[in-house]
């Protein structure tokens, strides 16, 4: 009996397998997900040099006291002010130039009576010269003396409007239009001449010193578009300016100068990392949310004709606006799953968004 029994017990087995067999293969291809599919697609981009550098001021003006021995009354600006050209940053005491002023006010008005007194002279000695009533020496002494005395008021006049261009050094005012980006006036101070005051970043402009690989350098010329990315991450574009004429021997790169909008209101002295646009390229593209990496790598998911799914490993380059080249590893008529690759396998079955 247990010999009989075995084999049909057996049986059973098999055959509940065998029933139990479509089940599980249509649980095994049941579609894992529904995903959106992309074709490649070739777009014409911009080879980009990088780059990296400081955020500098355009140019920066020193501002400095042209007198001597004054002390500072009064400081009428502060770092971070935008200032119009002539506007007053700070003044300087007044009272001696003043009086020095007057002084020499006096001084010009001796200087033309005397030159008065003197014409009188010579216009009398010209008058009597033909009748011979004065003496030749006596003619010289008056005529030299006119001379002597139309210089001396030149003098005076001289040295009248040198004490006005004094007084108006007193108030220090600002070269250009700008920011005032450093102060050193001190309230109660005595400066000297040349003593400096104020530093001004002339128009409020910033620029990036972006230093760049020896290799691009050929091919980057004024005019060219360059963008970095701001202290929020925005991204700032602007224009080169300026390349700089000698290499850095230690890290054979060049500083290239990049004109940035004024409007921006950049910090100055921030550490910007960013690109400079050489010339278009075609470029085979896709979502950067296609993409997927293990270990190190990048990956993108192909659909085959059985909505099935393969991982194709790739070599990325550009980017740009949420989409990223794909140099190598895609071929250009593959159906490329354009989100969720973590979610899938290699040889998953899926279900394609609109099918």
């Amino acid at each position: 009996m247990a010999c009989i029994r075995r084999p049909a017990f057996l049986a059973g087995m098999v055959c509940l397998a065998l029933s139990a067999a479509p089940v599980l293969a249509q649980t095994g291809d049941a579609a894992a997900l529904t995903v959106a599919v992309v074709k490649p697609l070739k777009r014409d981009w911009p080879v980009v040099a990088p780059a990296n550098g400081w955020l500098k001021p355009w140019h920066e003006a020193v501002i400095a006291s042209e007198i001597d021995g004054l002390r500072i009354t009064d400081v009428l600006v502060d770092v971070g002010a935008f200032v119009k050209k002539g506007e007053p940053l700070a003044t300087l005491s007044d009272e001696t130039v003043i009086a020095e002023l007057r002084r020499q006010q006096a001084a010009v008005e001796v200087a033309k009576g005397e030159l008065a007194k003197a014409r009188a002279k010579a216009a009398r000695a010209r008058r009597l010269q033909p009748s011979g009533a004065i003496s030749k020496a006596q003619i010289a002494d008056d005529l030299i003396a006119e001379q002597v005395a139309g210089a001396l008021l030149e003098s005076a006049e001289a040295a009248l409007e040198l004490q006005r261009t004094r007084l108006k050094q007193t108030t220090i005012v600002a070269v250009d239009d700008g920011l005032i980006s450093s102060r050193t006036a001190q309230l109660g101070a005595v400066v000297s001449s040349g003593t400096e005051l104020f530093r001004l970043v002339r128009q409020g402009r910033t620029e990036w010193q972006a230093e760049v690989p020896a290799r691009y350098l050929p091919d980057i010329v004024p005019g060219l578009t360059a963008t970095i990315s701001g202290p929020a991450d925005e991204r700032i574009s602007g224009k080169v300016r300026l390349v700089g004429p000698t290499l850095n021997p230690e890290t054979a790169r060049a500083i290239v100068y990049v004109e940035l909008p004024a409007a921006g209101k950049l910090p100055m002295n921030f550490f910007a990392s960013g690109h400079i646009e050489l010339e278009t390229a075609p470029a085979l593209t896709v979502p950067e949310t296609a993409l997927t990496f293990l270990d190190g790598m990048s990956y993108v998911f192909t659909v085959n004709d059985e909505n099935r799914v393969s991982r194709v490993r790739v070599q990325t380059g550009r980017r740009h606006a949420g989409e990223v080249e794909i140099v190598a590893g895609l071929d250009e008529s593959a159906l490329v799953v354009a989100a969720g690759g973590p979610f899938l396998s290699d040889n998953s079955l899926v279900r394609i968004e609109g099918d």
